[in-house]
């Protein structure tokens, strides 16, 4: 039998290939038992295929993957009834590196009706060797379909391979990997039926782990996304939810449509019921998975922006290339359209169920807060995002959009107005808005941080401005049946001199109508809530201290103004408003002890 062994050099510098596979392609070592079940499968599709033309080709009625473990002989064991390979096949596929079978049959293919190729996996012809990450030696014993003869290829993978008459009762391939003493991880069958259903649950073919003599299956082995939406009920929709993010509840949304033509691909999209335990705040990367022919590729190809990353879900195409790896992306256009297409259509779902108030409104207070950020970041779907988003307001109960807002303005009223604090409640009792609701004027509550960032950067909806009430100062006509506002102008000078480094001006408004002060910021930086972040961060901003208003109606200040008091008094009395001020707008008193003590004192008389 030795004299027919025959022994070859590889086809390439194996060396460099090999130890590149083993060492830097693959970032998982499980990552092997993805490429050789890939491979497998990929046989018996071609055996399937040519068996339309050929009958005498045709599968075994139970054609399956089978993976046999054996921990004594420390070896792995993965045969499957494909199409098989012959001698000269065998050096050619096997011999060659990144000579793939898979792709020059795809090639050969390439004028053969869409509705009848396979679907194949494979397409660089390096995933085979990826089996040296965890073997040291790998034998191959194939029989081509419709012939006789059975060989057996082996190799170390140290540069060469051999070739010799070998025997398989049946068409098909057995693949034996004589494992590494630090791989035998993966002689264990709950490890190998894990990394299955990880990376290739939803292969049509039968996959089976030997266990303890017994076949068990190890893959579902129906995409559900594949399925038309009719043949698809809402309990196998839970369940496949439930299963992908490791979810509990029911989805508020699904998505289930295949896109056909210019981009061909099927996608399964769940919107949750609840928010997940870990916040989707923390991490900004989109968890849909994307499937390459039903064969699972990775779940960082980010198909979704950021700020959708709370969709889960499955993307299935056979129009993108891949890399070598098969675990990074390349960057090409159809990915981009693929991206595109699965964004545009999200949005659209939300924009539709947006109509059902209540119904979007337990969506919006799970993942309200992560769709601002699609305003925050500009891009094509600025717009789309801003239409979705919705507040609380001092006009109207429950959730309001910008839209609706709009469709209340007054007649004559040029912005829209928002109020940005750290809690909606408190917010509402803010005396920044006393002299807004003596006119009739809506103002929006926005209470997450992110509500300090995304006004300036979208600017306006639908024509209309978005400004700040405490930016700049208020520009409002007088309330009906206001009384004139009295001369306060040197108390104002007063004021400014002893609150000088804490205000960069003292001035009347009209915005008050209950409250003796407020602060406001500068007509250009950043308005009162980005500072307090900005602070809060120990971050300076431009745009310098913020303006005192004071209303000239209120008692105090008249008493202020019409009394006597000397400048170290005023000062007293002019330090207690500040702090006031501050404490209105949701900050410390600059010296609380001496605020306490001054409040004290005051009330003592």
């Amino acid at each position: 039998m030795s004299e027919t062994v025959e022994r070859h050099e590889f086809g390439a510098e194996v060396g460099r290939l090999l130890d590149l596979v083993v060492h830097a392609l693959y970032s998982e070592r499980e990552i092997f038992l993805r490429e050789l079940v890939a491979n497998a499968a990929d046989a018996v599709d071609r055996r399937r295929f040519e068996a339309l033309t050929n009958e005498a080709l045709a599968l075994p009625a139970e054609a399956k993957l089978r993976i046999t473990p054996d921990k004594a002989a420390r070896t792995l064991t993965i045969s499957d009834a494909g199409i098989g390979m012959g001698k000269a096949e065998l050096a050619q596929h096997l011999g060659t590196i990144a000579r793939s079978g898979t792709r020059a049959f795809a090639q050969s293919l390439a004028e053969a009706p869409a509705g009848e190729k396979p679907s194949l996996i494979g397409q660089f012809g390096v995933g085979f060797y990826s089996a040296f990450m965890v073997a040291e030696r790998v034998e191959v014993t194939s029989r081509r379909a419709g012939t006789e003869e059975a060989w057996l290829w082996a190799s170390e993978g140290k540069g060469d391979y051999t070739l010799a008459p070998a025997e398989r009762a049946d068409a098909g391939t057995d693949i034996v990997l004589h494992m590494k003493a630090d791989a035998e991880e993966f002689l264990e069958p709950f490890r190998l039926s894990a990394i299955i259903r990880k990376w290739a649950d939803h292969i049509a073919i039968p996959i089976m782990v030997v266990k303890d003599g017994k076949e068990e299956p190890a893959n579902e082995g129906t995409a559900l996304w594949q399925k038309p939406k009719s043949e698809v009920s809402e309990e196998s929709y839970t369940e496949f939810y439930r299963h992908l993010g490791h979810m509990f509840d029911s989805p508020w949304a699904t998505l289930h449509w295949r896109a056909e033509g210019a981009l061909d691909f099927s996608a399964l999209l769940f919107i949750p019921g609840m928010k997940p335990f870990q916040a989707v705040e923390e991490e900004r990367k989109s968890p849909v998975r994307l499937h390459v022919r039903r064969m699972f590729i990775t779940d960082e190809a980010e198909l979704l922006p950021p700020f959708l990353r709370f969709v889960q879900g499955v993307v299935d195409t056979e129009d993108l290339p891949l890399n070598v790896s098969r675990e990074m992306l390349q960057a090409t256009p159809v990915l981009a359209r693929i991206r595109r297409a699965v964004t545009n259509r999200v949005l659209s779902e939300l924009k539709s169920k947006a109509k059902d108030a209540e119904g979007y409104a337990k969506f919006w207070e799970n993942f309200g807060t992560v769709l601002k950020e699609g305003v925050w970041e500009p891009g094509e779907h600025q717009k789309d995002v801003a239409a979705l988003l919705r507040f609380r307001s001092t006009a109207v109960e429950g959730w309001t959009s910008l839209a609706d807002y709009v469709s209340r303005m007054k007649e004559g009223q040029e912005a829209i107005h928002i109020l940005v604090g750290d809690d909606a409640a408190a917010l509402a009792k803010s005396p920044q808005l006393e002299g807004y609701r003596a006119r009739g004027l809506e103002v929006l509550l926005l209470s997450d941080q992110i509500d300090a960032f995304w006004p300036e950067r979208l600017g306006s909806f639908e024509e209309k401005p978005i400004r700040s009430i405490t930016q700049g100062a208020a520009k409002l006509t007088p309330a009906e049946g206001e009384e004139a506002a009295p001369d306060v102008s040197a108390l104002l000078e007063r004021l400014k001199t002893a609150l000088s480094e804490h205000v960069s001006e003292v001035r009347a408004t009209d915005r008050l109508v209950e409250s003796a002060a407020v602060l406001a910021a500068g007509e250009f930086g950043p308005d009162l809530a980005m500072q307090r972040l900005l602070r809060r961060a120990g971050r300076g901003f431009a745009g310098g201290l913020p303006v005192l208003e004071v209303n000239p109606r209120h008692a105090l200040i008249r008493k202020l103004a019409e009394g006597e008091f000397d400048d170290a008094a005023l000062a007293e009395q002019a330090g207690l408003i500040f702090d006031l001020a501050r404490l209105q707008d949701g900050d410390s008193p600059r010296d609380p002890a001496d605020f306490a003590r001054r409040v004290a004192a005051a009330l003592a008389g």
